[in-house]
C-alpha cells in the first residue's frame, strides 16, 4: 500500500495547520481561559518529551530488550514523583528571577556568562542528534508509504516545514508575554492525537488480529519465542543508564525545561504533574507489546520500529496507515518545535547577544524576534546536516543515546544549583569541559564514523551499541570528581556565594540596603534609554512598575531597589541573567556604601513568603520575630525605626493614628519624603545628639500637641547594624490639664486682686464722682462747673481702667480647648468691622476684609471678635483721614495667617517690644488705657498662636515706602488652621516628593 507524495505532503501540511490554528486561536482568547490554563493541558503538554520514542522507537527497544523499553519512561515518572522536592525550587528560582532555560540558571547562579555559553553549546550539540533522530524516523515512515521520494527530498521537506511551524509558533507573541500558552494548548492536543492513536492500533490489534484478550493468550502459550515472550533481558547497566538519563531530562534537555518550568501556569499544575505525567507514559506505553506481537503475528517486513506503519499496511487499511503517520509526525514535530525554539532562545541570549547587542535601540524588540528567527532556521538547518552526514545511518536507539548523553553533562551542575551551594563557576566549567571532551571522543566521534581514538590506542574495550552505557558512566563520573575537586579547592567571590545563597534549597537572600543613583522611577526610564532606547526603556519600568503594582511615579528607595530589582528579572528573561545583570549594574548603580546594612523590609516579605514551610525550630524562631514585631506595631506609643541613611523601616500603628500617615506610604521611604513638620521634628531629632526632647510643641489638624521625643540606638552587641529607634508621647492631654490647673490658680489670684482693687479704688472714686454731681448742681459758676466737668471725666477714665483690668484678670492664658469650635476669619473680622461702624469716630475710615471664606480656625468666635475690635480700633487711630484699614488672610501649610494692616504713621522701633506689654500705649494722654493689646496677646496664646507686629509695614498690601510720612504697621497673627476631621489632608509620599 503505497501513498503518493504530494498526498503525503499535503497531509503533514494539513496537520501542521491544524496545530497552528489550535494555537493561534488559543493566543487570541477564543478558547476559555479556563480550558486553555486547565491542569489537564499543561500535564498533557509534557508529553513532548515522548517524541519519536512513542510511537517508533520504543517498539524497536521492545523487541531487542523486552520490557526494557519501559525504562525510557520509568526514569522521568520517578523524577516527577519527587517533584515537591527536585522540581519545586528549580521552578521557585526560575519564576523570582525570570530564568527560561538552563542556560539562564547556570548563568545567575555560577555567575558567568561562559557556564550559559557552555551549557547552551553542549545542549545545541547533544540536541542536534535528538532532532536528527525525529527527522530519520518521519523520513523512513514517509519513505515506507511513498517509496518512489527520495529520502533526502522528505526530510528537506519535512525539516522547512518544520522551521515554518516553528518561527509561526515561537516568534509572533508579544516579547513581554509570560509563556506560549498557544504553543502549550497545540502540543497538548500533539500529545493527545499520539495516545488516541497508540490506543487505537493497540484495541484493533487486539480485537481485530488475535479475536480478543483470550485469543491473544493462547496464541502467546503457542508461540514462545524471545521476541514474543518479552524474554530478552536487559543488561543492568544499560537499564540503569537509560533510566539515569531519563530521570536527568527533567533538567537537562531544553524543551523539557521550557515545558516544565517556563510554560507552568501555576504550582498547582505542577502537583498534578507529578502523578499525571507518569499516568500519561503508562497509557503511551500499554500497546507497544501488542504492537509488537501484531506485527510477529501479521509478518509485517518492515523494521520493528515501523511496525505501526506496517500493520496498518498488512490490515490493508489506508485510514490506519495514515493515522498512525500522523501520529509519529505529530510526536516528532512537536518535539522539534519546541526544542528549536528553547535552544533558540539559550543561543539568542548566550552566545549572540555576548557578541552583538542591538544597534536598532528604537525598536530592540524586533531586532531580537527577527534573530531568534534566524537562530531557528539555523538550529534545524544543523539538525539536517547533521542527519544527512551522520544521523541518517545510526539506530534511533543510538542517536537516543547520544543525545542523552550529552545533556547529561549538565546534570552535576543542575544539581549544584540547588543542592550544593559550595559548587562554583571553575568547577563547573573543568567538570563539563571533562565530560563532554569524554562524551565526543568516546561516543560522538565512534558512533559517527569519524574517528575512534581508542581504536588507535588499543583500547580492551571499543565503544559499540552493547557497551555504550560504560562511557556515559565514565563521561558522568569524570565530570562530577572535577566539579567537586576543583571547586574544593578554588574560591568563590562574593557574587557566587550571594547567587549561591538566593539558589539554595531553604536559604533567605539578605540583600544590602543601598541607595540608588536614580531617586525616582524617571531616572529608571532615562538611566536605561541608553542600552534600551526610549521606547525600550519606558516600556519596561512601565512593566515592572505595573507587576509590583506601584504608582507610575515612584521615589521611596525601598520600592525603588524593588523596581530594580523586577526590571532585571524581566531583562533576564529578555536578554539572559548575565546580560541584565551587567545592564542593570552599569546603567541603574548604587551609590558608594559606607557601612552594610540589610535590607529588613526585604527579609520581612521573604519570610512571610516562607511561613508555611518552617518547622521545627526555624518555626519557633518566625513565631517569636511574629511576636516581637507584632508587640511594636500594637504599642500604645508612637514608634519607628530609622536607618543610618534616614529611611523608615519601622512605624507602628500608633504612630500612623498620631500622623495620619499609614505605615505602607512611608515604611521605605526617607523622613525627608514625610510633610514638613514631621519631617522637620524626625528629621531634626534623628540627627541630633540629644536622646530625649521634652514638651515640644507641634500643631496638627488646627490643635497644638505636645510630644516628649526619646531616640536609643539600634547598634549593639549582637547587632552590627546602625540606625535608632525613636518613641513619641503625646503629652497633650497632660499638658492642657496643667494649663487649666495654672489657669485656674492664676485667675483665682488675679481676681482677688483685681475685686480689691477694684472695691478699694471704686468706692472713694464713686464718692468723688458723686461730690462733683452736686457740685454741678449747687453752683452755676462756670469754672466751678469745667472743674466738676474735669472731675467726672478723669472718674469715668478711671472706671474704664478698673473694668479693662478686671476683663484682663478674667481672660485665661489658656482656655478649655475642647468649648472651642470652627470659627471662619472673614466672619469674625466682619462683624468687627460692622461694631466699628456703629461708632462715630473714624466715620472717614474705610476697611478692606480680605481674608478667604475657607479660613478657619478652632476657637472661641466671641473672644477673637474682641481680639480683631481692639486691632481695628488701633489701626483706625493711627489712619489719617481717608485711609484704608486692611485685613488680609491666608492658609499658610496647618497655620492660618492675618494681618492687619493701617496707613498711620508707624511705631518707632524703640517701642515694638513693648506694645504688649499691660498699661503701655503709644497713644495720647486719654486716648488709651495700655490693655487692649496686652488682652489681645493673651486671648492670642488662648488661642495657641502667637503676634508680632511689623513698622513699617512690608508686603503687597501697603503701598507707602518705608521712608513715607505714613508707613503704616502690620500685626501678623499666626493661628492653628482647622482641618476637618472627616476630611483629613491626603497624604501622599510620592505626590510629596
Amino acid at each position: 500500500m503505497n501513498f503518493s507524495a504530494a498526498g503525503l505532503l499535503l497531509v503533514s501540511v494539513a496537520y501542521l495547520s491544524l496545530l497552528f490554528g489550535i494555537a493561534w486561536i488559543s493566543e487570541r482568547g477564543l478558547l476559555p481561559r479556563k480550558l486553555v490554563r486547565h491542569p489537564l493541558i499543561y500535564v498533557l503538554s509534557l508529553g513532548v518529551y515522548a517524541g519519536i520514542w512513542s510511537v517508533y522507537a520504543s517498539v524497536g527497544a521492545a523487541a531487542e530488550t523486552g520490557y526494557g523499553f519501559l525504562a525510557y519512561y520509568v526514569g522521568i515518572s520517578g523524577a516527577f514523583l519527587l517533584a515537591p522536592v527536585l522540581l519545586n525550587p528549580y521552578m521557585r528560582i526560575g519564576r523570582a528571577y525570570q530564568l527560561s532555560s538552563l542556560a539562564d540558571l547556570f548563568a545567575y547562579r555560577y555567575r558567568s556568562q561562559w557556564a550559559g555559553t557552555l551549557v547552551t553549546l553542549c545542549s545545541g550539540a547533544a540536541i542536534l542528534a535528538l532532532l536528527s533522530m525525529q527527522i530519520q524516523a518521519v523520513t523512513s515512515s514517509a519513505s515506507i508509504l511513498a517509496p518512489d521520494v527520495s529520502p533526502n527530498v522528505i526530510s528537506a521537506l519535512f525539516s522547512a516545514t518544520v522551521v515554518l511551524f516553528a518561527i509561526l509558533f515561537g516568534t509572533r507573541r508579544n516579547a513581554h508575554a509570560s509563556n506560549h500558552r498557544g504553543l502549550v494548548v497545540a502540543i497538548a492536543f500533539d500529545s493527545l492525537v499520539k495516545l488516541l492513536a497508540l490506543l487505537l492500533l493497540g484495541g484493533i490489534i487486539l480485537f481485530s488480529v488475535f479475536g480478543g484478550p483470550d485469543a491473544l493468550q493462547l496464541w502467546l502459550d503457542q508461540n514462545q519465542t524471545p521476541v514474543v515472550d518479552m524474554a530478552m533481558s536487559i543488561d543492568d547497566a544499560s537499564w540503569r543508564a537509560v533510566m539515569l538519563m531519563s530521570f536527568a531530562s527533567v533538567l537537562v534537555l531544553p524543551h523539557m525545561y521550557h515545558m516544565i518550568f517556563s510554560e507552568n501556569p501555576s504550582p498547582a499544575s505542577l502537583a498534578k504533574a507529578s502523578w499525571g505525567l507518569p499516568l500519561y507514559l503508562l497509557l503511551l506505553g500499554l500497546p507497544i507489546p501488542l504492537i509488537l506481537w501484531g506485527g510477529q503475528e501479521l509478518g509485517v517486513t518492515t523494521a520493528a520500529n515501523y511496525y505501526s506503519i506496517g500493520i496498518g499496511q498488512a490490515l490493508g487499511s489506508p485510514a490506519l496507515t495514515l493515522m498512525m503517520y500522523i501520529a509519529g509526525l505529530s510526536a516528532a514535530s512537536g518535539l522539534m518545535i519546541v526544542s528549536t525554539l528553547a535552544l533558540a532562545g539559550m543561543a539568542l541570549n548566550h552566545i549572540v547577544l555576548p557578541l552583538k547587542t542591538p544597534k536598532d535601540r528604537a525598536d530592540i524588540y524586533r531586532w531580537l524576534q527577527w534573530v531568534k528567527r534566524l537562530l531557528i532556521a539555523l538550529i534545524l538547518f544543523l539538525a539536517l546536516m547533521f542527519h544527512e552526514t551522520l544521523g541518517k545511518n545510526l539506530q534511533l536507539s543510538i542517536l537516543g543515546a547520544i543525545s542523552l548523553t550529552g545533556t547529561l553533562q549538565l546534570l552535576p551542575g543542575a544539581l549544584g544549583v540547588i543542592f550544593w551551594p559550595e559548587g562554583n563557576r571553575r568547577g563547573l566549567i573543568a567538570g563539563m569541559l571533562t565530560g563532554l571532551a569524554i562524551w565526543v571522543t568516546t561516543l560522538m566521534l565512534p558512533f559517527s564514523g569519524a574517528a575512534n581514538l581508542l581504536v588507535w590506542l588499543d583500547s580492551p574495550i571499543v565503544p559499540n551499541a552493547g557497551n555504550w552505557h560504560l562511557f556515559m558512566f565514565l563521561s558522568l563520573g569524570a565530570n562530577v570528581v572535577m566539579f567537586v575537586v576543583v571547586s574544593v579547592l578554588s574560591s568563590s567571590n562574593s557574587e557566587e556565594r550571594s547567587a549561591a545563597q538566593a539558589c539554595s534549597l531553604g536559604a533567605l537572600s539578605r540583600p544590602q540596603r543601598r541607595e540608588l543613583l536614580a531617586t525616582s522611577s524617571a531616572d529608571f526610564v532615562r538611566q536605561l534609554s541608553d542600552p534600551l532606547g526610549q521606547d525600550g526603556a519606558q516600556r519596561e519600568v512601565e512593566r515592572a512598575l505595573l507587576q509590583l503594582k506601584l504608582p507610575e511615579v515612584e521615589y521611596r528607595p525601598y520600592q525603588l531597589r524593588r523596581l530594580r530589582d523586577q526590571v532585571e528579572a524581566n531583562l533576564s528573561g529578555l536578554m539572559g541573567p548575565e546580560i541584565a545583570r551587567d545592564m542593570v549594574k552599569r546603567h541603574l548603580g548604587f551609590k558608594p556604601m559606607q557601612r552594610a546594612a540589610q535590607d529588613i523590609r526585604y527579609v520581612e516579605g521573604a519570610l512571610g513568603d516562607y511561613q508555611n514551610r518552617l518547622t521545627g525550630l526555624a518555626g519557633e524562631l518566625d513565631n517569636l520575630r511574629r511576636h516581637y514585631r507584632q508587640t511594636l506595631s500594637n504599642l500604645p506609643i508612637p514608634a519607628c525605626s530609622v536607618g543610618e541613611d534616614g529611611e523608615i523601616l519601622m512605624w507602628n500603628q500608633t504612630m500612623e493614628r498620631l500622623t495620619g500617615i499609614s505605615a505602607d506610604e512611608v515604611v521605605g521611604a526617607r523622613l525627608a519624603t514625610l510633610p514638613p513638620h514631621w519631617h522637620q521634628l524626625l528629621d531634626d531629632f534623628n540627627r541630633g545628639e540629644d536622646v530625649h526632647r521634652y514638651k515640644h510643641r507641634l500643631d496638627l489638624r488646627g490643635q497644638p500637641h505636645w510630644l516628649n521625643l526619646h531616640k536609643a540606638a539600634l547598634s549593639g552587641p549582637d547587632h552590627a547594624e546602625s540606625g535608632s529607634i525613636i518613641m513619641v508621647e503625646d503629652q497633650t492631654e497632660i499638658r492642657l490639664l496643667e494649663d487649666e490647673l495654672m489657669h485656674s490658680e492664676r485667675l483665682a489670684s488675679v481676681g482677688r486682686l483685681a475685686a480689691g482693687v477694684a472695691h478699694e479704688i471704686g468706692n472713694p472714686v464713686t464718692g468723688i464722682s458723686s461730690l462733683a454731681q452736686n457740685l454741678r448742681l449747687e453752683t452755676d459758676n462756670p469754672d466751678i462747673l469745667d472743674t466738676a466737668d474735669q472731675i467726672q471725666q478723669q472718674t469715668r477714665r478711671i472706671s474704664n481702667i478698673l473694668q479693662s483690668l478686671m476683663n484682663f484678670a478674667r481672660s485665661g492664658n489658656h482656655a478649655p480647648a475642647n468649648r472651642y469650635e470652627p470659627v471662619q476669619i472673614r466672619r469674625c473680622v466682619q462683624e468687627s468691622i460692622n461694631l466699628l461702624s456703629l461708632s462715630d469716630q473714624g466715620l472717614g475710615i474705610s476697611y478692606l476684609n480680605a481674608c478667604p471664606p475657607e479660613l478657619f480656625i478652632l476657637g472661641d468666635e466671641q473672644r477673637l471678635v474682641q481680639v480683631f475690635v481692639n486691632l481695628l480700633t488701633n489701626a483706625r487711630d493711627a489712619s489719617p483721614d481717608g485711609g484704608e484699614v486692611r485685613v488680609i488672610g491666608e492658609a499658610d501649610g496647618y497655620s492660618a495667617i492675618i494681618e492687619v494692616i493701617d496707613q498711620g504713621s508707624g511705631i518707632a522701633a524703640d517701642k515694638l517690644d513693648h506694645i504688649f506689654e499691660p498699661f503701655y500705649t503709644t497713644k495720647p494722654t486719654n486716648k488709651g488705657t495700655g490693655l487692649g493689646l496686652a488682652l489681645v496677646y493673651s486671648i492670642v496664646e488662648e488661642h495657641y498662636g502667637n503676634i508680632q507686629a511689623e513698622s513699617p509695614a512690608k508686603g503687597p498690601a501697603q503701598l507707602n515706602a518705608a521712608d513715607s510720612p505714613n508707613p503704616g504697621t502690620c500685626i501678623r497673627l499666626k493661628l492653628p488652621a482647622y482641618e476637618p476631621e472627616d476630611t483629613p489632608a491626603a497624604y501622599s509620599q510620592n505626590q510629596r516628593s
